[in-house]
């Protein structure tokens, strides 16, 4: 007989969670406060893992979760839904340094193998890196990676409780509160009290509040991303994102908007204020790498709280010594990248298709 489920959070990674579990047949309720702030709501949605730097667990569940996209589309398909905003127009690592590019495609290479989903990589002189995206920056080249793509955060996380509430979830707006448990775990809610078997708190940055009236933490702290959006007067639908060799990125969608960020700035608690040294230091880097783009238009500034981890991982699985209670947060700015997929290996676990602690290991005392 399938667990009861409730889901607190309905970013990505509770969207994922919920979707996966609802899917199976579980009975699932997804409670959701709506706080200003949300990651998925304000992230990039840059899908191009291969290049990274990162290696180790976290590259393997990076590259795992970009793999995912295709199953997941399929899915998603079979009940209703055809549009997370999801396109793989490729990806542009720029420099203008011939070595730093020989060193990301000699990285990229190696990987090749075991990522399908990378495509080719193809370098790109200044001229066709042009052509590719207008307003980069005259002197810059660029290792094309044509399997790289893009995600709409928002458009993302609806279809996964789309999907959700097709296979008979359930989603309540309103903060819950974890008041006892286990067996069964009672939650208060502005709707109502809930109890279920199992609970994943999934609610990003504000996962040690959810967590805190057990007297419990993990490794999770609030990281304030300020990413703009422009509007520009071309046809944007097969632009690449653009991948500088740094912090910040331009990625392209396809109603004429281009996004540009972004800040990482930790220690700004839950402050989602857009700040004036935000909004300079992402459009200064922004037109450093595409000076074409001076005569956008800003459409709006959204601001972001990335649920930053303090160790390599993100924080998923279940807590020692509360039985049915899982976390699934702390992807920093990996989660539109890897949320989906985790998400689908951790209701797995839940549903015991796959061995406890086999979702990922960073929860205390598992």
């Amino acid at each position: 007989m399938s667990p009861t489920v409730i889901v607190i959070g309905a970013g990505v990674a509770g969207a994922s969670t919920a979707f996966a579990l609802a899917r199976r047949g579980v009975p699932v309720t997804i409670v959701d406060a709506a706080l200003p702030g949300r990651a998925t709501a304000a992230g990039a949605g840059i899908i191009q893992p291969w290049t990274s730097s990162a290696g180790g667990e976290f590259y393997r569940l990076y590259a795992g979760g970009a793999a995912y996209y295709g199953e997941l589309l399929g899915r998603l398909a079979e009940v209703g839904v055809d549009d997370i905003g999801y396109r793989r127009a490729g990806s542009l690592v720029v420099s203008d340094s011939a070595a730093a590019l020989d060193e990301v495609e000699a990285r990229a290479s190696a990987r090749a193998a075991d990522a399908p989903a990378m495509g080719e990589l193809i370098r790109a002189g200044a001229g066709r890196a042009r052509e590719l995206f207008p307003p980069l920056a005259p002197h810059l080249a660029a290792l094309l990676v044509s399997g790289g793509a893009r995600v709409d955060g928002r458009a993302l996380a609806a279809g996964l409780l789309a999907g959700a509430l097709r296979r008979g979830a359930e989603v309540l707006a309103a903060t819950a509160r974890i008041v006892s448990g286990p067996g069964p775990w009672r939650i208060e809610t502005d709707a109502g009290p809930l109890s279920a078997d199992v609970v994943v708190v999934a609610a990003g940055a504000w996962t040690n509040g959810v967590l805190g009236p057990l007297g419990r933490r993990v490794g999770v702290e609030p990281q304030r991303g300020q990413i703009t959006h422009l509007r520009v007067t071309a046809d944007t639908r097969q632009w690449p994102t653009v991948l500088p060799l740094g912090g910040h990125y331009l990625l392209a969608f396809d109603d004429s908007r281009v996004v540009v960020g972004a800040t990482r700035e930790s220690g700004a608690g839950f402050d989602v204020r857009v700040t004036a040294a935000g909004q300079r230091e992402v459009l200064e880097n922004a037109l450093r790498v595409a000076p074409g783009l001076a005569d956008a238009t800003i459409i709006e500034t959204r601001v972001g709280l990335r649920p930053y981890p303090d160790a390599e991982l993100p924080t998923v699985g279940e807590l020692s010594g509360l039985g049915g209670l899982y976390v699934n947060a702390g992807f920093g700015a990996a989660g539109l990248t890897m949320g989906p997929s985790v998400g689908e290996r951790l209701a797995a676990e839940i549903v015991g298709e796959r061995a406890p602690g086999a979702a990922l290991a960073n929860v205390p005392g598992r």
